[in-house]
């Protein structure tokens, strides 16, 4: 496993944030690593494991998720507050040019980050996540965001998730489902698996808009000039090929990989991710 060091920084309610942070060569911009909405800093363990040492990666916990506080209101568990957070740590890191990777509500991130600044972005790229999201992929969030489970041991989980998911991962292995139940699951004090991530992240999501909130493709646009990828997965219910069609048409610097699973950027694919970092930032 490459080695990291864990960091943290103060969000503007007082709630102290981590991100794992992996060195790399300051000749490159660091790639700042956001996850989806149940997920956490540990996702991208893989990507780390291809990129790390070349490119420093900053991997973080958003409020709510893996060692990061929970809130203590709900209702700022929405894009905006994420946005503060972020842009806090930026701040706190000196971060003047950097890359992003995010994942689903870390691609709605990344793109919120480009708006509010997009010269600093050296390149993007947006995993399973689109100005348009599918109602279908939505719902099905909706069906599960906030529904506490546990089990007695890591093979309980793993088959829990294997048997709840397998068709958004076909064909994996068990060991694979253990390798995703330890990323996306936590051992609690009394020893029992927990999802790691506050039940309550799904309060706001679960209102009208709540994902969201307002049109994306105005947000979207802010990437046109900057070294992207779009990273659809050919069996994804939330980005469908239409929308992925007009993204490309919209931003003409943006290239599209099309690949068998969802949340391609964990551990069955990290294979793929050194291809992808160097398609969406050239290195001189």
């Amino acid at each position: 496993m490459v080695a990291w060091s864990d960091g943290h920084w103060v969000s503007s309610d007082g709630l102290k944030l981590h991100y794992r942070d992996y060195p790399g060569g300051a000749s490159r911009p660091p790639i700042l690593c956001i996850p989806g909405l149940t997920r956490n800093a540990r996702d991208f363990e893989g990507v780390a494991e291809r990129l790390a040492g070349k490119w420093r990666l900053i991997c973080v916990d958003l409020r709510g998720r893996g060692e990061s506080a929970h809130a203590k209101d709900p209702m700022t568990y929405l894009p905006p507050t994420y946005l503060q957070d972020l842009e806090a740590l930026i701040a706190d890191l000196k971060l003047e040019r950097f890359v992003l990777f995010g994942t689903s509500l870390g691609g709605l991130m990344t793109m919120l980050l480009a708006a509010s600044g997009r010269d600093r972005i050296a390149g993007a790229l947006l995993n399973d996540i689109g100005p348009e999201v599918e109602t279908r992929g939505l719902d099905h969030i909706r069906s599960y965001v906030g529904r506490s489970q546990n089990w007695p041991t890591w093979l309980h989980a793993a088959r829990f998730l294997a048997e709840a998911q397998a068709d958004r991962y076909p064909g994996w292995s068990l060991d694979q489902w253990l390798v995703y139940a330890k990323r996306v699951c936590r051992l609690t004090p009394a020893g029992r698996i927990v999802f790691d991530y506050d039940m309550r992240i799904a309060e706001p999501f679960k209102l009208p808009g709540g994902e969201a909130g307002f049109d994306l493709w105005p947000v979207f646009r802010a990437l046109n000039g900057i070294p992207s990828l779009i990273v659809h997965g050919a069996i994804s219910d939330l980005l469908s090929a239409k929308t992925v069609a007009k993204m490309v048409a919209v931003s003409m610097s943006m290239a599209m990989q099309r690949v068998l699973r969802r949340y391609s950027l964990n551990a069955s694919s990290c294979s793929q991710t050194r291809r992808l970092v160097v398609y969406t930032v050239p290195v001189q």
